[in-house]
């Protein structure tokens, strides 16, 4: 199993590149409701959290080019949204795995072969 040192440094690296992806996709989403929906810059991060974080749509797109934008956005949130936060916990699942490997496997060398019944 890792040190708890490298353990530490792995969970703040997927930590990291999940925080990442999840604000470069809250950009991208606050971007296209301000261009495409014309929304002030609050009400635009608030549609698109909203819609990341798959609760729905803050308010109903009004442009044909906003639905469009919208139901695009929704289908990349569902998927990204998932994949950010299976990064983040990834390292403490790979932990808990490697753990209990190694006390299936100690437990498996303490026992003595035995024949096996005729």
């Amino acid at each position: 199993m890792l040190p708890r040192r490298v353990y530490v440094a792995h969970l703040v690296e997927a930590f990291t590149l999940g925080s990442l992806l999840i604000a470069c996709s809250l950009a991208l989403g606050t971007i296209g409701y301000r261009h495409l929906e014309h929304l002030r810059w609050i009400d635009a991060v608030y549609s698109a959290s909203m819609i990341l974080t798959g609760m729905g749509p803050a308010t109903p797109p009004a442009t044909s080019g906003g639905k469009l934008f919208a139901t695009c956005y929704a289908l990349y949130s569902g998927v990204v949204f998932l994949s950010a936060v299976a990064l983040m916990i990834t390292p403490v699942f790979r932990r808990i795995v490697h753990r209990l490997h190694l006390d299936m496997h100690e437990q498996g060398d303490n026992q003595t072969p035995q024949a096996p019944p005729n």
